[in-house]
C-alpha cells in the first residue's frame, strides 16, 4: 500500500463531512428506524433535504418518543411492522427509492438463548427486505452490517454474514428491475447500547471497572461517522460491494483508564463468543478487495451482474485489516472528545 493512501489523521479518518445529493427528493425506508443508528440516520438524512422518511420499526412507543423528539416532522412517516412480515414490507417499500436496513437482533447473549428468532429477524427478514425492494422496484438498498460478521465466533455473527451473503449476492435477483444491494461494515459504536462504553461509565460510580482481558484490542467509530459513511456509500454503490470505513483502533486498557484513570481495573477473563482482537477485513477477502483514501470496498467474488471497480489500490497478499495491526489508533484524548461530543 502506498503511504499517500495510509497518511491519514486518525481521529479524522470519517469525520468529513459528506457533501452530496445522494438524498434529495428521494423517499427513504430505514427498516429498525427507531434504533439509535435509526434515529441518528434520520436526524442527518433530514437536512440533505429528502421528500419522506419512513420509519419501520416494531415498537409504537419508540415509534411515539422519536416522533415527539423531532416535533411531529412532516417529512416522516411511521409504520409499525417487523421485517419478518413480508406483506406489511411490501406496504412501507411501495414508492421508496432508497431503503437502509438496520432492523436485527443484536444482543449476542440473548441470540445465543433465542437462535431460532435470531434467524428469522437477521435472515429470513433480510430475505423479506430483498423480496420487497425487488419487487417494489427500489432502487438501491444498503444494510448495514457489522465487525462480527467476518469469522464469526456466536450467532448474531454468524446471522450477520448470512445476511451479507444473502444482501450482496441479492444483485443476482434483480434482472431487469435495475434495484441495487450493497453493505456497510463497521466496528464498534462508540457509546451505542450494548457497547463496553456504557458498561464502563455505570460501572466507574463504583470506582471498579471489569474487563474480560487486558491485551483486547477494539474498532471505534461514532454513530454520526457511521450514518455519514453510509450516505456517502450511497453515491458510490454499484452493487454488490461491502463498504468498510477506515478507522482508528483502542487498546482495552487505554479505553478504560480513558473513561475511569482513578477506578479499579478488575480482569475476569474472555467470555465465550468473544474475540481478543476485531476483524474488518480478512486475508481472503483481500485479494478481492480495493484501498481508498478513507475507505475500502470488498468486491463481490461472484458478481454474475458485472459489477468492478477500476479505480482503488489492490491490497497486497495476505492484507488483514484488525483492530491489533491497524495503521491507526486512537488516543484518550480523542476518545474522551469523541464522547463529549456523542
Amino acid at each position: 500500500m502506498q503511504d499517500t493512501v495510509l497518511a491519514q489523521d486518525t481521529a479524522t479518518s470519517v469525520l468529513e463531512e459528506y457533501s452530496n445529493n445522494s438524498l434529495l427528493n428521494q423517499t427513504l425506508l430505514i427498516t429498525g428506524g427507531t434504533g439509535s443508528f435509526g434515529q441518528k440516520f434520520t436526524e442527518i438524512a433530514l437536512k440533505h433535504n429528502p421528500r419522506s422518511i419512513r420509519i419501520f420499526s416494531r415498537g409504537e412507543l419508540l415509534q411515539l418518543e422519536m416522533q415527539k423528539k423531532f416535533g411531529d416532522n412532516p417529512k416522516l412517516r411511521f409504520f409499525i411492522g417487523d421485517v419478518r412480515d413480508k406483506d406489511r414490507l411490501y406496504r412501507a417499500c411501495d414508492g421508496v427509492d432508497i431503503i437502509i436496513h438496520a432492523a436485527a437482533l443484536k444482543q449476542v447473549p440473548l441470540c445465543e438463548y433465542n437462535p431460532f428468532e435470531a434467524v428469522q429477524t437477521n435472515i429470513l427478514g433480510s430475505m423479506n427486505v430483498v423480496n420487497a425492494a425487488i419487487d417494489c422496484r427500489v432502487e438501491k438498498a444498503i444494510a448495514i452490517s457489522s465487525d462480527k460478521a467476518v469469522e464469526p465466533l456466536n450467532l448474531y455473527g454468524a446471522t450477520k454474514k448470512v445476511m451479507e451473503c444473502l444482501w450482496t449476492q441479492a444483485n443476482s435477483y434483480t434482472g431487469g428491475r435495475s434495484t441495487w444491494f450493497s453493505c456497510v461494515r463497521y466496528g464498534n459504536v462508540v457509546a451505542s447500547r450494548g457497547s463496553v462504553i456504557p458498561v464502563f461509565l455505570k460501572q466507574r460510580e463504583n470506582g471498579s471497572l471489569t474487563i474480560t482481558d487486558d491485551r483486547m484490542t477494539r474498532f471505534w467509530i461514532t454513530l454520526e461517522q457511521g450514518v455519514n459513511f453510509v450516505i456517502d456509500s450511497l453515491t458510490r454503490m454499484q452493487g454488490g460491494e461491502i463498504f468498510i470505513p477506515k478507522i482508528p483502533s483502542m487498546k482495552i486498557m487505554d479505553l478504560a483508564e480513558a473513561i475511569s484513570p482513578s477506578s479499579k481495573k478488575v480482569v475476569t477473563g474472555i467470555r465465550s463468543g468473544e474475540k481478543m482482537h476485531e476483524v474488518l477485513i480478512t486475508e481472503h477477502e483481500s485479494r478481492h478487495a480495493k484501498e481508498f483514501y478513507n475507505y475500502f470496498i470488498i468486491e463481490p467474488e461472484h458478481s454474475f451482474w458485472g459489477t468492478k471497480f477500476p479505480s482503488g489500490e489492490s491490497l497486497p497478499e495476505g492484507f488483514r485489516y484488525s483492530s491489533d495491526t491497524n495503521a491507526q489508533w486512537l488516543s484518550k484524548e480523542e476518545l474522551q472528545k469523541l464522547l463529549r461530543d456523542a
